[in-house]
């Protein structure tokens, strides 16, 4: 067999619905951990710096993930599957640890865990689907993960809002964690496991000796880590240069001392990359670093312009996340403080709002975005779906009452379905197949990079021109989804040169 055989729906379901269960992780994560901090005497303005973790954590985490995984094999469990099983054990034991933490620094500490763990189960099912599917089912692969992505977030970010309907407390008594948000986190934690076992144990991987038949010999593999023996520091010396330069203009810019972290990552990218060349030029050329940094470099053109829409998308949509629930409770239901009823309201009300995205992105990844890439290919297709988030965005400021913020969420909903499909979709197949998970993790680092961004900045920038009106997040979020789509002009150049 020198060809993968095609996948019955099936096979098409076994494959991603691991990833049900880890979306409610990160559903329950991105809907809750604001509240969290919030209850516990966190400020606004301290929002972001508190979620910093989580997408430092999918920085570090996610190449090195991948790199791992395209090396692993363990027989019966597989390749992907042993980080599957071992993040999904660590996730489960943070979601059901988090809502019983005694106080803020623990609760954002439990916040690194929970991301670190989420991103080792969720790295490999990108590569995953590469791996199980021939090339013409990576469209539908992509398609039916997104939709257990939307599905998983919709149970996540409703459960909550469900328990208090169920008669379960929703009130913060004496700064503790409400029972409704306890009660989810556990139901989470048992959700992931189950799910994630489901995959490992339904679905058989490939070995290395019959991926190697599938994908044949590829000249590109040889490239990367060895390449690095020819590079000059100079790129590196840049890097170090540009954080130094970050980290002096805090003090006299006056920016929060967030943006130190910002200059401490880009000063470390270069210290790794003159790092990584120095062990390649000692004949060192197949360790994790070098091949991490000469694949970084040396990324395919294609990918590299994907990977500017990416930032682009994921600053928008990690804005979204730190900032809808003050918003809501603050703009929409008029909450003094954390404290107030009616701020615990509009957070369930951010529940439902989430639900209603996450619930039209699983309906269009199997309806919309196929029938619309069929007539118009898959880059325009993007496109629309950035379109309609940003619509979405800025109808914020249109709307007075909450209710009618569901229809801003079917804009975001069909945003946050081709943000989760189409790249990937676009991107796959043209991927040597050995290479695939670290492709996979170093494409999400432009998923973790605006992220970091976003809670660096963004603080400093809201404290500065807009302090206490949290709604001008979304006039961000709005600009960078159109700049995002104006960047799918040179992936779709690319993709059809």
């Amino acid at each position: 067999m020198t060809e993968k055989p095609r996948q019955s729906f099936a096979g098409l379901w076994n494959i991603s619905f691991g990833f049900f269960g880890i979306q409610i992780g990160f559903a329950l994560q991105n809907a809750n951990m604001s509240r969290i901090f919030q209850t516990f005497g966190a400020k606004i303005d301290d929002l972001s710096w508190l979620w910093v973790a989580a997408p430092l954590t999918g920085l570090l985490v996610q190449p090195v993930i991948g790199h791992m995984s395209d090396r692993t094999w363990l027989g019966r469990i597989g390749r992907r599957g042993p980080y599957f099983v071992a993040g999904a054990i660590l996730a489960a034991l943070a979601l059901v640890v988090m809502p019983l933490a005694p106080a803020l620094l623990f609760a954002a500490l439990l916040l690194w865990m929970l991301d670190a763990s989420l991103n080792v189960s969720m790295e490999p099912f990108r590569a995953f689907v590469g791996d199980m599917l021939r090339k013409d089912q990576h469209a539908a692969g992509y398609a039916v993960q997104t939709a257990f992505i939307g599905a998983g977030a919709v149970v996540g970010s409703i459960f909550p809002w469900v328990l208090e309907h169920l008669g379960v407390s929703n009130e913060a008594v004496g700064g503790a964690v409400p029972d409704t948000v306890r009660v989810a986190f556990w139901f989470g934690g048992a959700a992931l496991f189950l799910a994630v076992l489901w995959t490992v144990l339904t679905t058989r991987e490939y070995s290395p000796e019959e991926m190697a038949v599938f994908d044949g010999v590829r000249a590109e593999e040889a490239a990367g880590a060895p390449s690095l023996a020819g590079r000059g520091y100079g790129s590196s010396i840049a890097w170090l240069a540009a954080g130094a330069l970050v980290m002096l203009a805090v003090a006299p810019l006056g920016l929060e001392k967030e943006v130190y972290l910002l200059g401490g990552l880009l000063a470390g990218y270069g210290l790794a990359s003159a790092v990584g060349i120095a062990l390649a030029r000692a004949g060192s050329s197949t360790n994790m670093l070098s091949s991490i940094v000469g694949d970084f470099s040396g990324m395919p053109l294609l990918m590299k312009r994907l990977a500017v829409v990416q930032f682009f998308s994921w600053s928008a949509l990690f804005i979204m996340w730190i900032n809808t629930t003050p918003i809501v409770a603050q703009h929409f239901f008029g909450a003094p403080d954390a404290t107030s009823p009616l701020f615990q309201q509009g957070a369930n009300w951010v529940d439902v709002l989430f639900a209603t995205y996450n619930g039209v992105a699983a309906v269009a990844a199997l309806t919309l975005l196929p029938f619309l890439a069929a007539r118009i290919g898959q880059a325009r297709t993007h496109m629309v779906g950035l379109l309609c988030g940003a619509a979405g965005y800025a109808s914020f400021f249109l709307i007075r009452d909450p209710r009618w913020l569901l229809a801003s969420e079917i804009g975001i909903g069909i945003a946050w379905a081709s943000i989760l499909a189409m790249p990937y979709a676009i991107l796959a197949s043209s991927l040597p197949q050995r290479k695939l998970g670290i492709y996979m993790g170093l494409f999400n680092v432009f998923v973790v990079v605006p992220q970091l961004l976003v809670a660096t900045v963004m603080g400093s920038i809201m404290k500065r021109f807009f302090p206490g009106e949290p709604i001008w997040t979304m006039a961000f979020a709005a600009a960078t989804l159109l700049i995002a789509a104006l960047a799918m002009l040179r992936v779709e150049r690319a993709a059809s040169a």
